[in-house]
């Protein structure tokens, strides 16, 4: 067997265990194990290209040294509350690979056959789409440069379709006359990072969720084009399994809002959204303390934690579990619910529990929750705001209505913990906190459920 059967044997087996690993991700059981196999996958991937000939492995092991150390340093630093921002910039970094490989193979041979360039310029528009795009979102959740508003203006449609058109233009100059249209390609890779900015920036945060699992799947797809130019058989593979299911993920989210993607895209959601006042419910929203709220708890036969973002601001997840463990102890079912759009980032809230191992099976879905909700006694929610807003079921002018939400208002007594009255991400009234049945927690969420454990313990 020569060198070029190993390496097509070496890829075929990677895409394979790339399929498996994303099957077993599919469960949160099976997740871990899933990864690994993606892993190892990508291992055999690596050194399958590893045998290529033509390579300058002095080059390499200066990117490896390079990268290890830069990625090593971010993930020991970077805090949990901050991973939706890291996986937009991954997304990001993978959009710029792959704009660089177009960039560099047009620069090498200009003169490459059609359906090669086509993948070239499908390559650097994508991938600098994807560059400004995750920087952009990176800076939205990270809210430094960016707040969690959409930015419009008018008129901002048709700027977008005239780049739009304008990339398609440039896109049949460069594939008609390859060989003298380097000027038009940088032209289209400076319309591409524009058009990244600008098809990013009109979106709010609360649809941040949609637009992480977006970007994904664009960096899938940019990679996937990056193989057809270069010829690499598994990144053909493993970008079109990122692209494909960062698509479905999309679909997935927008489903869960009870939206299209069109309406995320370009409806500028939050940019006019009323504050969290109470103004207009009549009501006034009911505070507890913690020593008061220990009683609730400790009566209480079944509860339900309803995480958010707070969740993870406050990194509460290993407190909230020893609460959880506290009260099985005390005879009291213990229950999950995570709403598919919760936290800033698909499965946010789900790898935050996952990192506080608890328990798989105390994980329930939103629609198996829901039917259960009225008979439970105490649900608990953390920071957790838009996901659980009834103006989203009752109040048909909210911006909300229609998206599906866990109905946390049905069961018979509600805690909210938040640090004050204030909007989420989305910025919109929450009627929830001025319901006869609900009491709000106010204070940061981690020492709120600790001085509960410490009653429980006293």
């Amino acid at each position: 067997m020569n060198f070029e059967s190993l390496i097509d044997w070496g890829y075929i087996a990677a895409s394979i265990l790339f399929i498996v690993g994303l099957k077993q991700m599919n469960a949160p059981e099976t997740a871990r194990r899933g990864n690994a196999i993606s892993g190892v996958g990508m291992l055999i991937a690596v050194v399958a290209t590893l045998l290529s000939r033509g390579l300058s492995f002095e080059w390499i092991a200066l990117g490896v040294v390079i990268g290890s150390a830069v990625g090593a340093f971010a993930a020991y630093r970077v805090r949990m509350t901050a991973m939706p921002e890291m996986v937009a910039l991954f997304n990001g970094l993978g959009g710029l690979a792959s704009l660089l490989v177009g960039w560099v193979e047009y620069d090498r041979n200009p003169a490459s056959p059609f359906a090669t360039i086509v993948a070239i310029y499908l390559t650097v528009l994508i991938g600098a789409v994807t560059f400004t795009g995750s920087v952009v979102a990176y800076a939205r959740l990270a809210e430094t440069v960016l707040s969690g508003k959409p930015f419009l203006f008018r008129g901002q449609q048709f700027a977008n379709g005239l780049v739009v058109a304008a990339l398609v233009l440039l896109g049949v100059v460069v594939c008609v006359d390859p060989a003298n249209a380097y000027p038009y390609l940088l032209a289209a890779i400076a319309l591409s990072l524009v058009l990244g900015v600008m098809s990013v920036v009109p979106i709010g945060g609360a649809d941040m969720p949609v637009v992480i699992s977006l970007l994904n799947s664009y960096s899938g797809l940019a990679a996937a084009a990056a193989g057809f130019v270069i010829l690499n058989k598994v990144l053909i593979v493993s970008g079109s399994l990122v692209g494909a299911s960062g698509i479905i993920l999309t679909s997935i989210m927008c489903k869960a809002m009870n939206r299209s993607l069109g309406h995320v895209l370009f409806s500028g959601f939050g940019a006019a959204s009323p504050a969290a006042s109470g103004a207009g419910h009549g009501g006034v929203a009911s505070a507890v303390t913690a020593d008061e709220a220990y009683y609730v708890f400790e009566a209480a036969r079944s509860v339900v934690f309803v995480p958010g973002y707070g969740m993870a601001v406050a990194q509460a997840q290993h407190t909230v579990k020893e609460l959880g463990q506290l009260l099985e102890a005390n005879g009291c079912e213990v229950q999950f619910a995570v709403h598919p759009v919760a936290g800033r980032m698909p499965g946010h809230m789900n790898v935050l529990l996952a990192e506080a191992d608890v328990p798989y099976e105390q994980l329930v879905e939103m629609d198996d929750i829901n039917p259960a909700m009225p008979a439970v006694d105490l649900a608990v929610v953390i920071g957790a705001n838009d996901v659980v807003n009834p103006a989203a079921r009752d109040d048909a002018s909210s911006p909300i209505y229609g998206m599906p939400i866990i109905n946390v208002d049905y069961a018979r007594t509600v805690y909210v913990l938040k640090r004050s009255m204030a909007a989420g991400f989305a910025g919109l009234e929450n009627p929830l906190f001025f319901k006869p049945n609900v009491r709000m927690l106010f204070g940061d969420a981690k020492a709120s459920i600790q001085a509960i454990v410490a009653q429980f313990k006293g």
